[in-house]
């Protein structure tokens, strides 16, 4: 049984496919994701949670650079999210990647499990933004990092509520996200 905040942030079936095919044309035509992970600091052998992993966009990417001594954790509270993962991971015979469907905030992954947490492109529709950066929290290294972008709202609202969260330090502000460690 889902939670009331899982109903409440998750998209529509419909919408989610939609999103899917759009992505895919966004990226034939720019292709900016390879030209964004460079800056998020994750290399061979670090755990990475790709926190709101949507159909997989980033998370072959990360499977593909953290290498076979290196763990993905794809989350999602979308269970369409987990399927496309799923198809990614059999078609491209990865074996680094581990999907999780989240209940709500809750990823069930253990404490400090994280050496990397990416929330890209979905801070914007989360409702509760402080439950779910406790969450991301808790999963990080006290040594981690928080890679995280602005999505469809202003950078003054997204350091706003990283800020107010209690749980983040901003250390660092690029031009498409941001990085913060743990408080």
């Amino acid at each position: 049984m889902k939670s009331k905040r899982q109903e409440s942030d998750r998209i529509s079936d419909l919408f989610f496919r939609f999103m899917n095919t759009a992505f895919v044309i966004v990226n034939a035509v720019y292709p900016h994701i390879d030209k964004r992970i460079p800056g998020f600091g994750i290399r061979d052998g670090l755990t990475v949670v790709d926190y709101g992993c949507g159909p997989g966009r980033y998370t072959v990417r990360f499977s593909n650079i953290v290498g076979e001594t290196g763990k993905v954790y794809a989350v999602d509270i979308h269970e369409l999210a987990i399927q496309a993962v799923k198809k990614k991971i059999e078609k491209e015979h990865l074996s680094n990647i581990e999907t999780v469907l989240a209940d709500g905030f809750h990823s069930g992954l253990h404490d400090g499990v994280a050496d990397v947490v990416c929330a890209i492109d979905m801070f914007f529709s989360v409702h509760g933004p402080d439950e779910f950066l406790k969450e991301l929290h808790r999963i990080t290294k006290q040594e981690g990092v928080l890679v995280i972008d602005d999505g469809h709202q202003s950078r003054k609202t997204t350091k706003e509520k990283i800020l107010s969260s209690g749980c983040w330090y901003i250390v660092e502000e690029g031009s498409d996200h941001l990085k913060c460690v743990p408080a």
